[in-house]
């Protein structure tokens, strides 16, 4: 894992935590990759019934892309690295296996709000505050903010917050529909943690597979869900057994339909 991105493990609980604080856990290529490694490790882990994204300062769950990283980086550079980076890492935890919620504390802007919208939950302190400002400096979402924050809170809305580059407070947000929960500042890992554990306790292929249902009615992971869960259904049958064993005799498979 990166210096600044670290993953434990609690039981069936995994908890990525985002750790640069100093300079409000802004984003940088490293701490990309080091997101998509982890996740990338917990969808493989059995054990794994749900996943918080927490971060260690009070004042900023995630202060968004790293201006200093991406700004020398011009057209090119955005074009093929940045922009990617930052999709590929995000998907790869938006289309976790296990459930996500985001622990949200103090600022959530730009590529940190986009983050906290690739996971399934958002809980919020109440001093928390969400904006897209990349306007106010002459860029755009790059993450896929664009796309997911009408999905969550309707195209108004998300065009009030894209366009106008103001911040929402957590009241707001979770008048919205923007976060799930509003809680006390002192509360917050507590009620994440409650949160998951409470997911992790109910049977973890169901909700595994409730949780691309939904996703797929909203447009997430579509092909993904429904190829995956064909073939699961295709791979239980008798057919699929009879199939592989007149493979491995090379004789003609007998299908019964079931």
């Amino acid at each position: 894992m990166s210096a600044n991105l670290s993953v434990t493990l609690d039981g069936p609980v995994a908890t990525i935590t985002l750790d640069r604080a100093e300079k409000l856990n802004a984003l940088t290529m490293a701490m990309l990759d080091a997101l998509e490694t982890a996740c990338g490790t917990i969808d493989r882990d059995e054990s794994v019934r749900a996943v918080i994204v927490a971060s260690t300062s009070d004042k900023a769950f995630c202060a968004g892309a790293d201006i200093l990283e991406w700004s020398p980086l011009g057209g090119i550079g955005m074009w093929q690295r940045w922009i990617r980076d930052g999709h590929r890492a995000f998907d790869r935890l938006a289309r976790l296996r296990q459930p996500t919620i985001a622990a949200i504390s103090g600022i959530a802007y730009g590529g940190g709000l986009e983050l906290a919208l690739a996971c399934d939950l958002r809980i919020a302190a109440e001093g928390a505050r969400f904006a897209f400002p990349e306007v106010t400096i002459g860029a755009v979402p790059g993450w896929a903010g664009s796309q997911r924050l009408p999905r969550v809170i309707g195209t108004g809305r998300a065009k009030q917050m894209i366009l106008a580059g103001e911040p929402i407070d957590a009241a707001t947000a979770a008048n919205w529909g923007l976060v799930n929960e509003v809680v006390a500042a002192d509360r917050l890992a507590r009620r994440a943690l409650e949160l998951a554990r409470r997911i992790a306790e109910n049977a973890p292929t169901a909700v595994q597979a409730s949780k691309q249902l939904v996703d797929a009615g909203s447009g997430e992971g579509r092909s993904t869900t429904l190829e995956s869960l064909a073939a699961g259904l295709a791979a239980s049958t008798d057919d699929a057994r009879e199939g592989i064993a007149a493979f491995r005799a090379k004789r003609k498979p007998d299908y019964t339909g079931n």
